[in-house]
């Protein structure tokens, strides 16, 4: 049995574009797992420390018969295989890649929390979690629109892939 999952994709650093498109790609081949949608494309400011390029950022949905772990796995290393390097929490990266929400599960652990932490205070994952999935109703009933109604919308711009202005690394 597969179940719905929502990925956070972001990217600062090595052609954000490509390091985007190329673990959307990699997602897309993982065993057991189908690619069922890509939301539109944001470019934010960075949130973290010190002067860094813009992010792109976007949501993939999934139906993956993988555990979380399991999934988690496969996505450190797909950010391991393009040059991810965790060196400064929230620091520039060439690929980040977060488990927002699996199916209606909840799991709080050292390696993972799902939902992710701090979901519902990003709007670089609110837009195009809203984007791709509307309806969607949070784990703790909380409706993504209300989160998206109460979304600030400042410092991130809608674009389409391959169209960001700006530094973006």
């Amino acid at each position: 049995m597969r179940t719905e999952v929502y990925i956070g994709l972001g990217s600062n650093l090595a052609s954000p574009d490509r390091q985007m498109r190329r673990a959307i790609t990699a997602i897309a081949r993982l065993p057991a797992t189908k690619l069922t949608g890509i939301a539109p494309w944001y470019q934010t400011r960075a949130v973290g420390p010190g002067r860094q390029p813009n992010y792109l950022n976007t949501v993939v949905a999934i139906a993956t018969a993988l555990s979380p772990l399991r999934l988690l796995k496969a996505l450190q290393g797909i950010e391991r295989q393009q040059g991810r390097r965790r060196i400064v929490r929230w620091g520039p990266r060439t690929i980040d890649l977060d488990i927002l929400i699996y199916g209606t599960q909840t799991m709080y652990c050292k390696k993972l929390t799902i939902p992710h932490p701090r979901l519902t205070q990003r709007n670089f994952v609110i837009l195009p979690l809203a984007d791709i999935a509307p309806d969607l109703v949070l784990p703790d009933t909380t409706p993504l629109r209300q989160l998206l109604a109460n979304c600030s919308t400042a410092g991130i711009v809608r674009v389409k892939a391959g169209e960001t202005s700006g530094s973006t690394g």
